[in-house]
């Protein structure tokens, strides 16, 4: 039963050190959107802060699937998107909710 438990607790632990930390993931956007997404990127998005965690997830799928050019940034918007996971982008999207 301890071998049990202590299993248990290893596994939470590595997968909450393995989760992905929104906000340093969006220290790369910050650039362009402001530390906390509140400036409009090169003066054309939208601000994305206080997003709803499910719109930001779906403008970046979008974004890395090709078919989201809001503003014409698709192009830019897709390379930035490309390497990030489902979980990135749902790390992200909590973090943006929040803000």
């Amino acid at each position: 039963m301890k071998k049990l438990a202590v299993l248990t607790l290893a596994a939470t632990v590595a997968t909450t050190l393995m989760a992905a930390d929104g906000a340093a993931l969006f220290k790369k956007c910050a650039g362009c959107h402001g530390m906390h997404g509140e400036k409009k990127a090169l003066g054309k998005s939208e601000v994305i802060k206080g997003w709803p965690k499910e719109k930001v997830v779906e403008a970046l799928k979008g974004y890395k699937a090709g078919t989201r050019n809001v503003h014409g940034m698709g192009a830019l918007m897709k390379g930035q998107a490309a390497a990030l996971s489902d979980a990135d982008m749902e790390a992200i999207g909590d973090y943006l909710s929040k803000q």
